[in-house]
């Protein structure tokens, strides 16, 4: 039994000492690890952000963020307090409900896809049987929130980038796919649990890297296109599309396509380590 478990129930116990009934002490854990998980998302995110500007000024041979923070490490922190207070804009003609579900739908699945990721031997907060399969399943909506946002916007620009964004996911999911697929054959089961201890036996010779080069190498360039990073970004395409599906969003509306493409790469980091790197070990 793992210490997630143990956590769980003395938790529920220590309530129950105190009066509580079980039931009532068992729907206060519930929203515990869900909070958990959101907050580490969003401080990855943080991170991440300051990382990506910081490599890219120092490949440019520049100095990046340096004043908001010791070199620029709250300049993530100032960019979200400013989409938080920045004056929320619903273009006169989009379609109000598509254009506010759009951003939801690209958020919600990748939060809940942390669900399944074992930060360690007992750092988890579910252990499902198909847990490779439920992320598969859950990713595969965030392309109909793309289209929707896009198709919403009533922006030629904004749709064209819904389109490219749908088909490209739509595209990438299928090696992505195969590829989780070989791993899932290798170790029998589509546990993540299942799937790291599979490759404990010997250490990093263990690792499902050596076994399934190219299939670490399809997935990775799939997770890059699903993440929309470079030079899978058609779906923005600055340069012809202004923004793609995210032209005419403004606030917070934009920040959670901003927050939900730096969650979806830092979970993609997480499963390429589960997958192909022995997890925690």
């Amino acid at each position: 039994m793992n210490s997630g478990i143990d956590l769980q129930g003395s938790f529920i116990q220590t309530l129950t000492d105190l009066g509580l009934s079980s039931e009532a002490a068992k729907a206060l854990w519930i929203p515990i690890p869900m909070t958990l998980v959101l907050i580490a998302s969003v401080v990855g995110v943080l991170v991440t952000v300051w990382l990506e500007r910081k490599i890219s000024a120092a490949a440019q041979q520049r100095i990046g963020p340096e004043y908001a923070g010791p070199l620029g490490v709250l300049q993530p922190v100032a960019d979200g307090l400013k989409l938080v207070f920045k004056e929320d804009i619903i273009p006169a003609q989009a379609d109000p409900w598509l254009f506010t579900l759009g951003p939801v739908l690209v958020v919600i699945p990748v939060i809940l896809s942390y669900l399944i990721i074992p930060f360690g031997q007992n750092l988890l907060i579910t252990d499902l049987d198909i847990g490779i399969f439920l992320w598969i399943s859950i990713s595969s909506i965030a392309p109909i929130g793309l289209l929707m946002a896009g198709y919403s916007s009533n922006n030629k620009y904004s749709l064209l980038g819904g389109l490219r964004a749908a088909a490209q996911s739509i595209s990438y999911e299928i090696p992505l796919a195969l590829s989780v697929l070989a791993v899932v054959m290798m170790s029998n089961s589509l546990s993540t649990i299942d799937i790291v201890q599979q490759q404990s036996g010997y250490g990093i010779l263990g690792w499902n890297i050596w076994r399934q080069p190219i299939g670490f190498a399809i997935f990775w360039i799939a997770a890059l296109a699903e993440c929309e990073r470079l030079p899978f970004d058609l779906p923005e395409a600055e340069e012809e599309l202004v923004a793609g599906y995210q032209t005419e969003y403004a606030g917070m509306r934009f920040g959670l396509f901003y927050v939900g493409s730096y969650i979806n790469l830092v979970l993609s980091a997480l499963v390429v380590a589960i997958l192909y790197l022995g997890g925690w070990e």
